[in-house]
């Protein structure tokens, strides 16, 4: 591994340590009974993706690996493994579930352009990453 990626991987794990501690932090203030409250849903969280989300996800990748030229794999799987979770986690907001006519503050922003922009960012990058992997040759393995 180049010193470069070990760096960059580095400073994104200590990124994620600071952020994962911080929201550790933040649930520990909300008091036991919240704290309580949490933890189902977290374990559902963990089963949810370790059942259901992880596998389809290698399922999909798997087939679409079959099917695809090799220069176009990479940009793919990029779409999948960040829009296919990102999607689910916004189905909520997009269908504007918990909504109520009595309380417009309850989901007031504009959420379908927010995940249409994210879409459209992670697009682009797929298709930079795809022309790169084109002209370049497909990266192996």
């Amino acid at each position: 591994m180049t010193g470069t990626l070990r760096g960059t991987r580095t400073v994104i794990g200590a990124v994620g340590l600071v952020l994962g501690l911080y929201g550790v932090v933040r649930l520990l203030g909300l008091g036991w009974g919240n704290l309580l409250a949490t933890v189902p849903w977290l374990a559902g969280v963990v089963v949810v993706h370790d059942g259901l989300v992880a596998p389809v996800i290698v399922l999909v990748g798997v087939a679409a690996a079959r099917v695809l030229p090799t220069w176009s794999r990479r940009a793919a799987l990029l779409v999948l493994v960040v829009l296919g979770p990102l999607t689910l986690l916004a189905v909520p907001a997009l269908g504007r579930f918990g909504a109520k006519a009595d309380n417009p503050t309850l989901l007031d922003r504009p959420y379908a352009a927010g995940w249409a922009a994210v879409v459209a960012v992670v697009l682009v990058a797929a298709a930079a990453v795809a022309v790169h992997d084109r002209r370049e040759g497909a990266p192996r393995g």
